[in-house]
């Protein structure tokens, strides 16, 4: 099983022993290590990877996650 977190202002951090990425052309990206973040600022080196760049451009997310009862809303 895989969780994926969403950290404030951060990567989406993954974890679980069974997982893949892979790109929209099929092909595989190797993992080196667990768990591994995602990048979701858009300015990483090493994408889809996180190289910890969103801490160094201050990154700020647009919203918070949104549960079946929440509202949509930017993060705090």
């Amino acid at each position: 099983m895989a969780t994926i977190r969403v950290r404030r202002n951060g990567p989406y951090l993954v974890e679980g022993d069974d997982i893949t990425v892979v790109d929209w052309e099929g092909r595989e990206y190797p993992v080196e290590r667990r768990p591994f973040a995602l990048c979701r600022c858009g300015g990483s080196t090493t994408k889809p990877f996180c190289d910890g760049t969103h801490s160094k451009i201050g990154f700020s997310a647009a919203e918070a996650a949104v549960g079946p009862a929440a509202e949509d809303k930017p993060a705090p």
